[in-house]
């Protein structure tokens, strides 16, 4: 809870030393300062039992967040924080997810004995008001809450690492308050009681309490990315173009560790196929006569329970990916964080009569919705949802996904043994919609033979599929068997694959990635695409190197170069544009408004900004190229400022304490700063050396000139005056001047308190530390460097070249790699 109210970032200290006021009986609550580590060693201003963290004096320095027990334990014995006064705290925003954590601890000091103090005279009471507590934060706040899930014992040699008591208190409310008033849940068995582990030797984590920290940020990141929309970009992209996702079929995922490494080199996720574990088994044996898993919680104890192992192997998977989950997207956590190796997870408990091990019977069918709950309380990313089966049950699973959850879903269906035809199949393609619940649609079929091409029934039938609804979802087409082969290099998204390091295929027929893209290459259905740069004096340039690497991470053939010329003209004349293998390029200066009168559609984005750094090439129905602009630029500058401003823009528009950005320059750029500064929320104030410059962008995008950034009233243009008169505030710079201007901010705008200070964001990413930058960085702001707008902006343009996700962490990399000052620079 201390890691995570610190790594939140909350936006306003000063709001939160005040709030230390009104919490000053619970021994629970400490100020996180950003300097504190994250497991609260001693002196960190984290959660304490009994001593006197609220009375206790605080360091002067920035304080990142609050993290609140619920429980406190004082001389005059135990209490519990009335709930009117923690709804007054969310309500003020003093405790939101943007400043600090509640903690409910069930196995608070306040539970044990001590001479003098008698724990199970206030026992019931506690666990009474606690539950309460609970009831009111998730029901009537709508507060995200997670279940950290503790194994009582460890998992090699049996070892109480829980006490008696705790566990009987944890079988009794498990599952009547952890479970019912909580979204997310994350098991760990003793990694609570070790340190965090550095790395073994073979570059896997060692299962420490780094690794659940992560896990925690991981599904609090999955649960503040906005709703997934059905028809929308996020399916599109992780089921997108030439993705793939693995089947593993171990009865346990320590039985995947020697063959991880390289299974992350050619997949894009890892299906976890709940009905081939062995604790599924265990999970029938113990559930499956119709014992509810309360009946069933008193002989967790002996035999270990099931639910929690089903959960606890998923997080190992992905600790056992993460140091090679090179094509991961980014996940986006809070302030400049991004998660780059959390590699999805396809969860899926597959029936018997679908080509998988679960019993369907009435029984079976019930006991499979409570593990596909767990996929969605697991964080999984893509949750696998058979069509076929109860009507009820099914739009209880799907309303709790819309209401409470980020993951996608995928409906599915598989017919075994029979064929269908073509329109059969295509009433598959639109029940597995789910009356337009889905986010993507997956139907698998049975051939009697291949006579006929039958093995292209699935593709067919998906394409014919896709033009009947609206709106459009990625639809994946399988054949089952050996003679389904084909129809795996003809898929074009989202492909199930075997890895040729495995011992067994997880199903017959299935290839692996290598062999599908060799395919794929052989039929012409994935060209090698030329890709370029176009600008001029362009030999500084990152781009061929980031983007380059990224077609290489998801193992895409296409190329990337250069093309330095002094007019479009001449590159528009020349053999990359006019190869029929052109997929597109990037647009740099000076060519980025020059460009758009060779192109033949422009996006909203790239019409109202008046330039285009990215060409898309698509082709229409007749087969003929359509050129298209694109402005990536805007979202290179929007995603990191919104990740540090996150939802601090409250106030805007109402006439008082207007928040602004301040743009510096007049240039291409400087239109795609005004413009994502609007998207963000902020007002607008242009200050450059030629006015009239700033007066164009004032009028296009709305806003004001600023004459000087003088703190003068006297002058009516100077900064300083115009937010005076609106008692405003700037929020952030954003600066499109040349790195040799050397540019610094006046002293005025950088002498106020940590909470006010701007974020300052130079668009400039060689060299690495501009002036403006150091100035900022030296007095405390938050800084965001053109590296990070460049491979913001270059995974946007990736994604729409290819219709696929970036390998975020792979082209972050490599622009660090290249923009990093050297060690004597720095000095």
């Amino acid at each position: 809870a201390i890691m995570l109210s610190g790594a939140l970032a909350g936006n306003d200290p000063r709001r939160l030393r005040g709030a230390m006021d009104d919490l000053e009986r619970s021994q629970g609550a400490g100020l996180v300062g950003e300097e504190d580590d994250d497991v609260g060693e001693a002196g960190g201003g984290g959660a304490i039992d009994d001593g006197d963290a609220a009375d206790r004096p605080q360091e002067e320095g920035t304080v990142a967040g609050i993290s609140l027990s619920a429980l406190g334990l004082d001389p005059e014995g135990p209490f519990v924080l009335d709930a009117d006064l923690l709804r007054s705290l969310i309500r003020q925003r003093t405790l939101s997810l943007t400043g600090g954590v509640i903690v409910l601890d069930f196995n608070h000091a306040a539970f044990h004995s001590r001479e003098g103090y008698d724990a199970k005279e206030y026992e019931t009471d506690l666990v009474r008001a606690l539950a309460s507590v609970a009831k009111v934060l998730y029901e009537d706040e709508g507060l995200l809450s997670v279940y950290v899930n503790i194994d009582p014992k460890e998992e090699d040699d049996d070892k109480e690492i829980m006490g008696a008591d705790a566990r009987e208190r944890k079988a009794l409310i498990e599952n009547d308050v952890l479970i019912p008033f909580s979204d997310y849940e994350i098991c760990i068995r003793n990694e609570g009681t070790t340190a965090a582990q550095p790395m073994s030797s073979d570059s896997t984590p060692s299962g420490g309490w780094a690794d659940a920290e992560w896990e925690l940020r991981r599904l609090v990141a999955r649960a503040l990315l906005p709703p997934p929309v059905v028809g929308g970009d996020d399916a599109d992209l992780a089921m997108g173009r030439n993705t793939f996702f693995l089947s593993l079929s171990f009865p346990h995922v320590e039985d995947a560790r020697p063959y991880i490494e390289e299974m992350c080199e050619d997949v894009d996720s890892m299906e976890y196929r709940v009905d081939l574990l062995q604790a599924a088994k265990d999970y029938l044996t113990r559930y499956g006569d119709g014992k509810t898993e309360d009946e069933g919680s008193s002989c967790k104890e002996e035999k270990g329970d099931p639910r929690f192992d089903i959960l606890y192997q998923q997080r190992m998977l992905r600790s056992l990916c993460r140091p090679h989950a090179q094509r991961a997207p980014a996940l986006p956590f809070a302030s400049s964080d991004i998660i780059d190796d959390a590699l999805p997870i396809v969860y899926t408990v597959r029936t018997a009569h679908q080509a998988g091990t679960w019993p369907d019977d009435e029984s079976g069918i019930e006991r499979m919705f409570d593990l596909l709950d767990l996929g969605l309380r697991s964080g999984a990313e893509v949750l696998d949802v058979e069509s076929a089966w109860d009507a009820t049950l099914t739009d209880k699973l799907l309303s709790d996904a819309e209401e409470r959850y980020t993951s996608l879903i995928l409906g599915s269906h598989h017919v075994v043994g029979t064929q269908v035809s073509v329109d059969d199949a295509v009433g598959l393609y639109r029940q597995c919609r789910m009356n337009d619940r889905a986010h993507g649609a997956k139907v698998v079929l049975s051939i009697d033979s291949n006579e006929n091409d039958e093995d292209q029934l699935a593709y067919v039938a998906a394409k014919k599929a896709s033009k009947l609804d609206e709106p459009r979802i990625p639809n994946i087409g399988l054949i089952l068997g050996e003679a389904g082969s084909y129809s795996r290099i003809i898929n074009p998204r989202f492909t199930p694959v075997t890895h040729e390091c495995l011992p067994a295929k997880a199903a017959p027929g299935q290839l692996t990635a290598v062999e599908i893209m060799a395919g794929r290459l052989l039929t012409a259905l994935v060209p090698a695409e030329r890709y370029a740069i176009l600008g001029h004096n362009i030999a500084y340039s990152v781009s061929p190197q980031m983007q380059g690497s990224a077609f290489a991470a998801v193992k895409l053939p296409h190329t990337y170069s250069r093309a330095d010329v002094e007019t479009v003209e001449e590159f528009v004349e020349g053999p990359i544009w006019n190869d029929e293998d052109f997929g597109g390029c990037s647009v740099t200066i000076p060519h980025k408004r020059n460009v758009i009168e060779h192109l033949d559609v422009l996006t909203d984005a790239a019409r109202e900004i008046g330039s285009v750094n990215t060409v898309i090439v698509k082709k229409d129905k007749r087969g003929t190229r359509v050129l298209i602009g694109e402005n990536t630029d805007w979202r290179g500058i929007y995603n990191p400022l919104k990740r540090r401003l996150g939802d601090d823009n409250d106030g805007v528009g109402d006439g008082t304490n207007k928040k602004y950005a301040l743009i510096l320059g007049g240039g291409g750029t400087a239109r795609a700063a005004a413009y994502a500064a609007r998207q963000l929320g902020l007002e607008r104030i242009y200050f450059n050396r030629t006015p009239e410059k700033a007066a164009d962008l004032a009028k296009e995008f709305g806003g004001a000139v600023a004459g000087s950034l003088d703190d003068k009233e006297g002058a009516e243009d100077s900064l300083g005056a115009m937010l005076s008169r609106n008692g405003g505030s700037v929020k952030a710079v954003i600066s499109t001047l040349p790195a040799a201007a050397e540019f610094e901010l006046p002293e005025w705008m950088l002498a106020s308190s940590a909470a006010a200070l701007p974020v300052v964001f130079d668009v400039n990413y060689k060299p690495y530390n501009t002036a403006l930058l150091l100035q900022a960085a030296k007095r405390g702001c938050d800084v965001v460097r053109g590296s990070e707008m460049l491979w913001e902006q270059g995974a946007g343009q990736f994604e729409l070249w290819t219709g696929r996700t970036a390998p975020y962490g792979v082209m972050k990399r490599v622009v660090l790699e290249n923009c990093l000052p050297k060690k004597e620079e720095e000095e």
